[in-house]
């Protein structure tokens, strides 16, 4: 409220009938911004007064519990001086560097706005739970493993239903157990210490370093890989073997390649995939395919369209020939860019290569 409009941008009414006696006192801005909040909430108006100070929603309420009846002349007096008031204001901006690093929440870089909060010395205002529900399991998993049971079960009773129960499942079974246990405990819980705990959690997260890249590891190789040559994705991954075996696991499961196809898709996507790609790049593919050691990926996709269509393909990989290997190389390297992209689109969805050692 008092950022639409100051309360010493008031002038003092010559009266206000306090009691309905007509008292003479003058109406202050205070008084006159009591009347204005009464107004707007006897119309149904959802007015956010939870987001004013503390010290101006306590005076707030100590003026509107002193006030008694106005009469319609001092009120009408009042609505006119508040409309002229939002009239006149062409731009309005927050208070302090807490309300201009909300402002430019998203438009500036999160480094610059941890840098500026940590040297300004604020947190991040509003209802840290409000914040805490809209960051992801991934975010909030560390703060929860961390806490005790008692500040995990007030946690999970504030989270949304199903991010609560996408948190419980990471967790080890006997904490989930002992977590899911206190819940029951948290009926005396006071408002008070649920606001403490959210302030206390969003700080945690405050403080964490902020992460370079959005992507782990092992996404980063892959996706690097993903789009290498055969010899190169080949080599890498040997290395990578020979250095670290748990590491070169993990970015074999998280690349595709033109090998993979018959592991990774669904014989059912396989017509889709091919309305998705230039008939002579699956032609160029398909003829060196064998050659380059991808003998089952021909039967796959051949398999798994018509016999008509496949039968043409067929034809035509037989018209083509010998081809050069880095054609073969680029034709494979489309194939698979197209797979990639229907499925960051959702049009299809990878099949999950099952861990040997489950």
């Amino acid at each position: 409220m008092n950022d639409i409009v100051p309360l010493t941008s008031f002038a003092p009414l010559p009266s206000m009938g306090d009691s309905g006696a007509g008292s003479t006192a003058p109406l202050g801005p205070a008084a006159k911004a009591a009347i204005i909040v009464r107004l707007l909430l006897n119309e149904g108006a959802e007015l956010p007064l939870e987001d004013l100070p503390d010290a101006l929603q306590v005076k707030l309420t100590q003026q509107m519990s002193r006030m008694r009846v106005v009469d319609r002349d001092t009120l009408a007096a009042v609505i006119s001086e508040f409309v002229d008031e939002v009239e006149r204001i062409g731009l309005s901006f927050p208070a302090g560097m807490a309300g201009a690093l909300d402002a430019l929440d998203g438009a500036i870089s999160p480094q610059t706005a941890a840098r500026l909060r940590k040297e300004a010395g604020v947190r991040q205002a509003g209802d840290p739970w409000k914040r805490l529900k809209e960051l992801g399991a991934e975010r909030l998993l560390p703060v929860l493993e961390s806490e005790s049971i008692e500040v995990a079960a007030v946690m999970l009773s504030k989270l949304p239903v199903p991010l609560a129960a996408e948190l419980l499942g990471k967790l080890p079974g006997p904490q989930a157990r002992r977590i899911a246990y206190a819940v029951s405990q948290t009926s005396e819980v006071t408002p008070d210490a649920v606001d403490r705990i959210g302030l206390s959690l969003a700080m945690q997260l405050d403080a964490q370093p902020l992460r370079a890249f959005d992507e782990g590891p092992v996404e980063r190789v892959g996706a690097i890989l993903n789009s290498s040559r055969t010899i190169t994705r080949d080599d890498v991954l040997t290395g990578l073997d020979e250095t670290d075996q748990g590491f070169a696991d993990a970015v074999r499961k998280a690349i595709f390649t033109f090998g993979n196809i018959p592991t990774r898709i669904a014989p059912r996507d396989i017509p889709r995939i091919l309305r998705e790609v230039d008939q002579a790049v699956l032609v160029t593919a398909l003829a060196g395919a064998e050659d380059a050691g991808f003998a089952e990926v021909i039967s796959f996709i051949l398999e798994n369209m018509s016999g008509r269509m496949a039968d043409q393909l067929r034809d035509e990989m037989a018209e083509k020939g010998k081809v050069k290997a880095d054609d073969v190389e680029e034709a494979m390297s489309e194939i698979v860019t197209t797979i990639r992209a229907m499925e960051q689109s959702g049009d299809i969805l990878l099949v999950v290569e099952d861990d040997p050692e489950d």
